[in-house]
């Protein structure tokens, strides 16, 4: 009976070390990484052929969600300014939102689930099966043929898919609001305008990129590190979905307080 209290309060807090040590595991894997990404770039047929997997593989479901998302964020918040007889600044309300916040973390959610996940079990399966063991005995540094291509590749790819995802967020949006919703279109357009700036397209391409370079890295290191078998594989696939997009929604907060900091 004792014993099983102690192991019951003593659980988290072994959990809790260990999971300080898988971090700092993650953490001296990628400083191994840092020598090696000015060599990846005699590979850039490895990182094109990544970017056309990870970023193109995305354009789909990344247009569907940017469709649905702008027409849902005009909807909503016509119906908020509407109370105040505000509707004119539905537009600009509209573009702020998507570009610092919306874009940035639903794109790359987008890419956790599509290009994140096939990647960890990608990586998986070549490591269960041996394939990266084989790699290393040919005298090929699995690491810089493997990992840092695909990371390359993601930092460059979502920074785009979150230009295109504002683009198409913030026109489904404008044709709802005018087309359906029936806001003025002069006026929709002169607060966007007077009100819009550059720093938030940017700030929405600054989170991308580090957006990016966190879930490839977190995918990456966790289906390089696989085992167990089929089994293992799942497990990893699952472990760099949900640990990628927490840590979406972790820097994404600091990010914003920085900007905030910064007036940016």
């Amino acid at each position: 009976m004792v014993e099983t209290l102690l192991g019951y309060i003593g659980r988290p807090f072994v959990q809790g070390f260990e999971a300080i040590e898988r971090f700092g595991l993650f953490i001296l894997f990628q400083l191994q990484l840092f020598k090696l990404y000015p060599l990846t770039f005699k590979r850039y047929k490895i990182v094109l052929t990544q970017i056309e997997v990870i970023g193109l593989g995305c354009m789909g479901v990344i247009t569907l969600t940017a469709l649905f998302t702008g027409m849902v964020e005009a909807i909503q918040l016509y119906n908020g300014f509407h109370q105040f007889g505000a509707e004119n600044f539905t537009g600009y309300t509209i573009f702020y939102s998507i570009s610092r916040e919306l874009g940035p973390v639903f794109a790359s959610l987008m890419l956790i689930s599509r290009s994140i996940s096939a990647m960890a079990a990608e990586l998986g399966t070549m490591r269960v099966s041996e394939q990266i063991d084989a790699i290393d005995i040919l005298g090929v540094n699995s690491k810089e043929y493997l990992i840092t291509p695909r990371i390359i590749a993601t930092v460059i790819s979502l920074p785009l898919l979150v230009i295109w995802f504002d683009f198409i967020a913030v026109g489904s949006a404008y044709f709802i609001s005018i087309g359906v919703l029936g806001i003025n279109p002069v006026a929709y357009q002169d607060t966007l305008m007077r009100l819009g700036e550059f720093e938030d397209i940017m700030t929405g391409v600054i989170k991308a990129a580090v957006f990016g370079f966190i879930v490839s890295s977190i995918g990456s290191y966790i289906g390089y590190h696989t085992s167990g078998g089929a089994r293992g594989v799942g497990q990893s696939t699952i472990y760099a979905v949900v640990y990628s997009a927490v840590a979406i929604f972790v820097t994404n907060y600091f990010l914003s307080a920085l900007f905030l900091y910064l007036d940016w």
